[in-house]
C-alpha cells in the first residue's frame, strides 16, 4: 500500500506469534518489489478495548513508535475486510484511533505531543525546545540551524527556511542530522516552508528509510512546531513531496492527521527470512 506515496507494507500477523525479524526486514526492502518506508505488523491485541496491536518497522529493520501514514494504510485495510470504520489500536508510542470517512479519506489521532527535551529525547538540556543549537554549514552561516524539536510518539527536528524546501541537499544533510549526538534514539528531520498561516511546505528525511514521499508524523511535527512558534495556525494542510495532508492540533492537545491511503497489490511474506511470493488478486 502507500499514504500519498510513503511505501508501507501491512503485514497480517493475527493468530501468530511471529514476529517481523529485523533481518526479514532488511531482506524485503533490498527488493526493488517490496521497497519500503516502513511495515505495519499487525498483531492480536495486548490491551482490552482495542481491536490490533501495531508494530511498526523501518526499512533498516529497527522498530518505530508511531507512523501516520502506515496506520492510515492499516485503518484501509481493517475497514475492507471488516465492514467497519473506526478503530482503537495500540503501538509503542501508545493507544492510537483511526477512523474512514465516507469519501475514504481516513483520519488518525497520533496522540499528544512531547516538547520536553528528556520526553524527546534529547541529550542535552534545552528549556525551551522551539529552538536548539544545532546547525549545518559554517558557523557564521549556516545552511539549516535552530530547529523546533518534539516527539510524536517518534523524535522529530523541524528545520524552517524562508527559501524553496528543494533547494536543500536534504540527502546529504539527513543522515548527519538524524545520527547527531544531540539524539540518543536518532531523529526524523524535515525542512518546513511556510507558505501561509496554513499552509506548509515540507521535505523529510525519515528515520530509518531516508527521503520519503511522505512522513504523517513528520506532517503533525511541523505543524505543532509551527503553532507553538507563531509562525502558522493550529490547523493546515501539509504539503509533503507525495500530496496534500490535513493536520490539526486540537485545544485538547490530541493531534488528527487526515489523508488518503491507496492499495497496490497483495501477497505473503515469511516474516523471519523476508521470503514472499506476489498475488495479483487484491
Amino acid at each position: 500500500m502507500n499514504g500519498l506515496g510513503n511505501q508501507i507494507i501491512v503485514a497480517d500477523l493475527r493468530g501468530t506469534n511471529a514476529r517481523i525479524t529485523p533481518e526479514a526486514a532488511i531482506a524485503i526492502n533490498a527488493r526493488p518489489e517490496t521497497r519500503f518506508d516502513q511495515i505495519m505488523a499487525i498483531h492480536d491485541p495486548r490491551t482490552p478495548g482495542t481491536i490490533n496491536y501495531v508494530d511498526i518497522i523501518n526499512s533498516d529493520g529497527s522498530r518505530a513508535q508511531a507512523c501516520g501514514n502506515g496506520m492510515r494504510c492499516v485503518v484501509q485495510t481493517l475497514t475492507g475486510e471488516l465492514g467497519r470504520q473506526r478503530f482503537t489500536f495500540e503501538t509503542i508510542a501508545g493507544i492510537l484511533f483511526g477512523e474512514e470517512a465516507e469519501d475514504g479519506q481516513i483520519t488518525v489521532d497520533m496522540g499528544t505531543p512531547k516538547f520536553a527535551w528528556y520526553e524527546i529525547p534529547l541529550n542535552e538540556e534545552f528549556a525551551d525546545t522551539r529552538y536548539v543549537e544545532l546547525q549545518i554549514g559554517p558557523i557564521d552561516a549556516p545552511v539549516l540551524h535552530s530547529p523546533s524539536v518534539v516527539s510524536m510518539g517518534n523524535p522529530h527536528a523541524t528545520f524552517w527556511v524562508k527559501d524553496d524546501v528543494w533547494g536543500f541537499a536534504l540527502d546529504r544533510f539527513g543522515p548527519l542530522l538524524e545520527n547527531h549526538p544531540l539524539f540518543p534514539e536518532r531523529a526524523n528531520i524535515s525542512i518546513a516552508q511556510v507558505a501561509r498561516p496554513d499552509h506548509i511546505v515540507l521535505r523529510t528525511w525519515e528515520r530509518g528509510a531516508g527521503l520519503t514521499q511522505a512522513c504523517g508524523t513528520a506532517a503533525c511535527a511541523a505543524l505543532v512546531n509551527g503553532a507553538r512558534t507563531r509562525r502558522t495556525a493550529r490547523k493546515a494542510t501539509v504539503t509533503v513531496p507525495g500530496g496534500d495532508l490535513i493536520v490539526e492540533w486540537l485545544d485538547n492537545d490530541h493531534v488528527i492527521l487526515t489523508g488518503p491511503a491507496e492499495f497496490e497489490w497483495r501477497g505473503s511474506l515469511n516474516p523471519a527470512t523476508g521470503a514472499w511470493t506476489r498475488s495479483e488478486a487484491a
